[in-house]
């Protein structure tokens, strides 16, 4: 399945805000402690929790390409489609990014970080969520 993204004005300018010229790239992945990139765990978050992470290089693993109105270079992999439908939307209201598709609300608490390389570590998600 091709994905495709709009993200509106709002939610552009959160998302940009973690973009510059060393950090370019743009992951939607899972956080709920199943990837490298999140610093959330426990059961009650699997599929629930989503993150825009900012990269300064691709990540192999990330290979879907999610078209997008925001010119964003934007991926995700496989273990996320699991949870996305068509018709991606990106949304803000008061500084906070809400996912949703043709099924609804994915997420109304998305963020977004710039990942400076470091791997989390188990002490990252200890001081996380945990359920």
């Amino acid at each position: 399945m091709a994905f495709s993204m709009n993200i509106k004005p709002e939610a552009v300018e959160i998302i940009k805000k973690k973009i510059d010229p060393d950090h370019q790239v743009v992951l939607l992945a899972l956080n709920d402690g199943s990837n490298k990139y999140s610093k959330l765990g426990g059961t009650c978050t699997i599929g629930a929790n989503f993150q825009f992470v900012v990269l300064a290089d691709k990540d192999p693993e990330y290979d879907i390409k999610i078209e997008n109105n925001a010119g964003l270079d934007l991926y995700t992999a496989k273990p996320e489609t699991g949870f996305l439908e068509e018709n991606l939307v990106v949304n803000a209201r008061n500084a906070t990014l809400s996912l949703s598709d043709d099924s609804g609300v994915i997420d109304g608490g998305v963020t977004v970080s710039r990942f400076e390389g470091n791997q989390v570590t188990k002490k990252d998600m200890l001081e996380g969520k945990t359920c």
